[in-house]
C-alpha cells in the first residue's frame, strides 16, 4: 500500500462537537443570550432535545441527555482582535470567566453544565 497524501487534499473534514446538557433550553439561554451565539436549528420545531448554535465558524450541537454526567472542553482560537472583542463582551455581560493554563494561558468559560470553552491568549 502506498501513502498517497495528495488524494486526501480533495476532501474537507467538517466537525461539530456535541456537548451534553441537562436542559437544552437552559443551555440555549446561555449560549445565545450570554455568549452571543445564534440558534441555527432545533429539532422538533423547537421542542426537541437537540439543537445547534453558531458563532462565526464555531458550531456546537447541544444535546439534552440529563443522565450523562460527562463534560466537554472546546479549544477555540481567535485572532488577537477577536479575542480583545471577546474580553470586552465578557466584561460587558458580566460573564464568569477566568484565566487558566491549558498548555498555554487561556480564558476559560464554563456553561451551566460544566462544559468548558477555552480561548488561548496569544503572547
Amino acid at each position: 500500500m502506498t501513502d498517497d497524501r495528495s488524494s486526501q487534499t480533495a476532501y474537507r473534514w467538517y466537525t461539530r462537537p456535541v456537548l451534553f446538557v441537562a436542559d437544552v433550553n437552559r443551555a440555549l439561554g446561555f449560549y445565545v443570550g450570554t455568549l452571543g451565539f445564534e440558534k441555527r436549528w432545533h429539532e422538533g420545531n423547537g421542542a426537541g432535545g437537540v439543537c445547534q448554535v453558531n458563532r462565526g465558524e464555531c458550531e456546537i450541537i447541544l444535546c439534552e441527555e440529563p443522565a450523562r454526567r460527562d463534560r466537554g472542553r472546546l479549544f477555540v482560537e481567535l485572532t488577537p482582535d477577536a479575542l480583545a472583542d471577546l474580553r470586552r463582551e465578557l466584561a460587558g455581560r458580566a460573564v464568569p470567566a477566568q484565566e487558566t493554563w491549558w498548555g498555554s494561558d487561556a480564558i476559560q468559560i464554563k456553561d451551566p453544565d460544566g462544559n468548558e470553552l477555552l480561548f488561548p491568549i496569544s503572547q
